[in-house]
């Protein structure tokens, strides 16, 4: 008996006539999937698809790695400097001389009136590792400002203080392999499914092989939640109290490790005496996770004979932050779980190359996970590049979530920004645009001239895009991967490590200072600065050949290693001056805005898969943003019903700061006292936002903030959609 229609016609993927394949890695989220890249007989990409015998994905990719090849022909591209003398007026083309000259004479002419730091510069976690290297020679050893940080302050920054406070140095010290060997899983924050799919599929993949007990801590019913063995809806924001009360569990009935306790750390006693107050049930008032769960839950993972934890936003983008992340470092070393296979606290971080501008950009310090504090380290870094080591400053500047507000009262005049949109990524989005159009002089330099920063500059420098340029980016794991370049940049669009020397030649100390012209030169230089004795960070044993080879290395790799190392401290010594990782005794203070009867949602913001960040890659795109076109916001049924708010129907959102419009998704996903909304969309989100940060890293608190809801004119609501689509 025949089913269906009687002609069923059978699914062919079409012949895409690929005459070559080049190979890349994955320019979106840090997974770090090995590519290849069909090209036609034009040399025109046409497909996609995963190398199977890449370690990282092996052969799988999401549906954005499925449509990366897309990204060269996407709409918006800049294919020509442009100039203006005021914002609001229309952009001139004008050539590559005339708008590096007018940068440079711009930032030279503020830096002599107003002094070095009242220039600002902006990165990004997206640029190959070789161009963020550049780019810090070019700001710590030729302009000399201090106020230069990367947009990974507003997703990784807490991850990266967590980590230097417990361990004496960033880098994450496990690896995806460790899913293999684990025997109990813990999530903070993190939904994989639709932040890093392939991560999750490797975490599934371990789970059919070997079943070990996974649990998901997220005040969301996410898809991972879904899948977990046991969930966490814990109250935003208290991650360190549910911490602190697993610690009391586990001290208080000697599950610890105290043989690994006594040999590798410091500040056990002072642990244990704060945590005598975090009993389970007083612990269970604040988080709103009841005590015996947590007992159980505290049980498992001590007694695991491996245990791991992961995390992402929901732990970083927090005013504890921090301290969370020390909180997940304190449970893995008092229960041995550092540096063995299984047994880790793993950051997953956001974007391609965080990893990379956190090791080599020198945003919060020099290269190589040096420090400004350091006199040996600033001597060292000064001698190779020919700079006088007291040009550098001695600690370390603003980062980008205080150099906002440095612009507002005046001290800084000038900002350059690169391969970010802060316009949309940024909390409190009426109030980054007010300092916008007060500074003196912007550059923005960005593959995209239509990305809505670039509407408040007075110069854009169009740059290179993924494919268009050679050279490596890290991945969470500390793997180093390669991408080739396959395409041409349109127009004249520059790989912006061809920018950064341009600007340098514009110095009097910039042509005094050698800056290689290809990346492999560059990456020699990177290479000869990672060398040293007990250096974590040694990739002086890889080459760009090599690493295509290899189909990625986590460093470190040393000199006459045949490969990388997976894991990190395994010999129990750590980058502190006493060898030893820091247990560290904090309390939790309640600095969140909470819900309350004027504002009694709690708004909360994350991703879906579809898109990255701001969308100015994947809303281009039609497979990606047929999807999830618009803005949209989960709501319990519970609470629309008692408002009157019905499914698919707009509402306004309300906030101290501001207020959006969005479409209503009615799903249990959310409690009754919660709002969820993708991140990625202008004008929404980030409208609405708190921005308080996290006094250690100084990240936002994206995820910590009040709302109300208001009905408002549907047909205005629906016009006002069908304009954001059409954008």
């Amino acid at each position: 008996m025949l089913f269906g229609r009687k002609d069923r016609k059978p699914i062919k993927i079409a012949d895409k006539k690929v005459v070559d394949w080049k190979y890349a890695v994955c320019g979106y989220c840090s997974t770090g999937c090995s590519i290849e890249v069909g090209l036609s007989a034009e040399g025109k990409p046409v497909t996609s698809r995963g190398k199977g015998s890449a370690p990282v994905n092996q052969g799988k990719l999401c549906i954005k790695g499925i449509f990366e090849h897309e990204l060269v022909t996407t709409a918006g591209r800049g294919t020509e400097p442009l100039m203006r003398d005021k914002i609001y007026q229309p952009y001139q083309p004008t050539s590559w001389d005339a708008a590096l000259d007018r940068t440079a004479d711009e930032f030279k002419r503020i830096q002599e009136k107003y002094g070095r730091d009242s220039v600002a510069v902006v990165s990004t976690g997206q640029l190959l590792t070789e161009e963020f290297y550049t780019l810090g020679k070019l700001v710590r050893g030729v302009i000399g400002t201090n106020n230069y940080d990367g947009n990974t302050t507003l997703c990784m920054a807490s991850a990266v203080s967590g980590y230097k406070r417990s361990f004496g140095s960033d880098g994450p010290p496990g690896c995806y392999e460790d899913f293999e060997h684990t025997h109990c899983l813990l999530a903070f924050g993190s939904n994989l499914p639709e932040q890093h799919p392939i991560i999750y599929w490797r975490l599934k993949e371990a789970l059919e092989k070997r079943k070990f007990p996974l649990i998901v801590v997220d005040p969301r019913v996410t898809m991972m939640a879904q899948f977990a063995d046991i969930h966490l809806p814990i109250t935003p924001g208290t991650d360190l109290v549910l911490l602190n009360a697993m610690a009391h569990v586990i001290i208080k009935e000697g599950l610890q490790k105290q043989d690994y306790i006594d040999a590798h750390c410091s500040g056990y006693d002072e642990l244990a005496a704060l945590i005598e107050k975090y009993d389970p049930e007083s612990a269970s008032r604040i988080c709103g996770i009841d005590a015996d769960t947590i007992r159980h839950v505290a049980r498992l993972y001590a007694k695991a004979p491996s245990a791991m934890s992961i995390w992402t936003m929901g732990i970083n983008q927090s005013t504890h932050g921090s301290d969370g992340v020390c909180g997940i470092n304190n449970l893995n070393l008092i229960t041995g779980n550092i540096g063995i296979p299984g047994g880790t606290s793993l950051s997953i971080t956001g974007q391609c190359n965080a990893m990379g501008t956190r090791e080599w950009s020198s945003c919060s310090g020099l290269p190589g996970y040096r420090m400004l504090e350091k006199e040996e380290h600033r001597e060292e870094v000064g001698k190779f590049w020919g700079v006088d080591p007291e040009f550098f400053p001695k600690k370390r500047g603003l980062q980008q979530t205080d150099i906002f507000p440095a612009i507002e009262s005046g001290e800084i005049k000038a900002l350059w920004i690169v391969a970010t949109n802060p316009l949309t990524s940024m909390p409190n989005q009426p109030r980054i645009k007010k300092a916008m159009e007060k500074l003196k002089f912007m550059v923005v330099q960005d593959g995209y001239a239509d990305c809505e920063t670039a509407k408040y500059a007075h110069v854009y420098l169009p740059g290179a895009v993924w494919g268009e340029k050679e050279g490596v980016q890290t991945n969470t794991e500390r793997r180093v991967n390669l991408v080739r370049k396959f395409v041409e940049p349109p127009g004249q669009a520059k790989p912006d490590y061809w920018v950064f020397n341009e600007l340098a030649k514009r110095f009097e100390q910039g042509r005094k200072i050698k800056f290689p012209e290809t990346t492999s030169e560059i990456f020699d230089e990177m290479k000869h600065l990672s060398k040293g004795d007990g250096r974590t960070l040694d990739i002086s044993g890889m080459s760009h050949d090599m690493i295509e080879e290899q189909r990625g290395i986590q460093w470190p790799m040393r000199e006459g290693e045949a490969t990388g190392n997976p894991r990190l401290y395994s010999d129990g010594k750590f980058q502190t001056s006493s060898g030893k990782a820091n247990l560290l005794a904090m309390d939790y203070i309640e600095n969140n805005e909470v819900p309350d009867n004027q504002y009694p949602f709690w708004l909360n913001s994350g991703r879906v898969v579809e898109h990255f960040h701001t969308r100015t890659k994947t809303g281009k795109i039609g497979n990606l943003n047929k999807f999830s076109p618009t803005p949209y916001m989960e709501m319990n049924p519970d609470a629309a019903r008692a408002l009157g708010v019905q499914h698919m129907s707009y509402v306004r959102l309300v906030s101290r700061r501001g207020d959006a419009v969005v479409m209503v998704q009615l799903t249990q996903r959310v409690p009754r006292n919660m709002v969820f909304i993708p991140m990625h969309y202008h004008d929404c989100v980030n409208r609405l936002s708190l921005g308080l940060l996290d006094p250690y890293s100084r990240q936002p608190a994206f995820k910590q903030c009040a709302v109300r809801i208001e009905h408002v004119d549907q047909k205005e609501a629906a016009r006002l959609n069908v304009e954001r689509r059409a954008f």
